[in-house]
């Protein structure tokens, strides 16, 4: 049997992997610290990330720290105490954030990652499978989609505690232009709205990306929380890619897609191969036994794309 890595649980604010966990070959929760975590969880509770380090059980710590915008301080302490890293989005603020994070990493001989398994799951796994087959020939324009139900009654008006639309739900779409077409954002121009906020805080209610690729095609993200309930899913994720043989598309949050080459309809991809999760890659990768599915700098690009944004919003 393959040794396990001690997995340190930090915080519950936002997609925290203990769930993972639970009989997991790979990995164990050993401590946890900043939350409640759901009853049966394995582990020592501990008073604090400091508490959380001094444990020599902990090899990895999962960080979905309680302000999202103190987690790339917690990720660095993290790192200079000798523990690899799994970070909740958005790993960090700003670019100097991010450049500080992978600096102190590379010193420390660790690995950071970013919880970025967006397009890690099925059907956008498959799309990407087949846009790098190169059947759309070149990409023109991505179009893609996050919209969540608003819940004014518990989305924080402050973005420090968990980064804001764009940072937070933009970023999976995209994730979806650049991780299913192998393409960087090469520029980035936003606007975002309060439109419909009843509570009169910071809460966006929608944001817009503007963007040109690496290789001069266009692309279009598009986020918001005005999902209704009546759509029958929380999230509702749609990314379309037009290329000069064709097009291929995801709807209705996943439950639909189709690919049309020239004259020819296809159908919906085939996304029927199963995926292990991008943690359990993570957790095999510290094991000797799997490497990443892409690079550090392709994985956290789409983090950058997001603080650049922000920067400079307008409206």
């Amino acid at each position: 049997m393959n040794r396990k890595i001690g997995v340190g649980l930090y915080g519950g604010n936002g997609h925290q992997v203990n769930h993972l966990l639970d009989g997991c070959p790979w990995g164990e929760a050993v401590a946890f610290a900043g939350w409640e975590p759901p009853e049966g969880t394995c582990g020592s509770r501990r008073d604090s990330l400091e508490e959380l380090l001094g444990d020599p059980a902990v090899e990895l710590v999962s960080l979905c720290s309680p302000r999202r915008a103190d987690q790339a301080a917690d990720a660095i302490a993290s790192l200079r105490a000798g523990r690899h890293v799994y970070a909740e989005k958005p790993a960090a603020f700003s670019d100097r954030e991010l450049e500080e994070i992978l600096a102190v990493a590379d010193a420390e001989g660790r690995e950071f990652h970013e919880m970025a398994d967006t397009v890690f799951q099925q059907p956008f796994f498959a799309m990407r499978q087949f846009v790098c087959s190169g059947r759309l020939g070149t990409i023109v324009q991505i179009w893609a989609q996050k919209s969540y139900p608003a819940s004014f009654d518990r989305r924080p008006q402050d973005e420090a505690i968990d980064g804001g639309l764009t940072r937070q739900a933009a970023i999976h779409a995209v994730r979806m232009v650049e991780h299913i077409s192998g393409l960087q954002v090469a520029d980035v121009d936003t606007r975002e709205t309060q439109l419909g906020n009843p509570l009169g805080g910071g809460l966006r209610t929608a944001s817009c990306l503007s963007m040109t690729l690496e290789n001069g095609g266009l692309a279009t993200v598009v986020a918001n929380y005005c999902n209704p309930r009546g759509f029958g899913r929380h999230g509702n994720d749609q990314v379309r890619i037009f290329g000069t043989e064709g097009m291929a598309e995801i709807t209705d949050d996943g439950q639909r897609s189709r690919i049309v080459l020239g004259n020819e309809d296809l159908g919906p991809l085939d996304a029927s191969a199963v995926l292990e999760p991008f943690f359990y890659t993570y957790l095999r990768k510290l094991l000797g036994l799997a490497e990443m599915p892409m690079t550090r700098e392709e994985e956290l690009h789409p983090l950058r794309v997001v603080n650049r944004a922000k920067a400079g919003v307008k409206g």
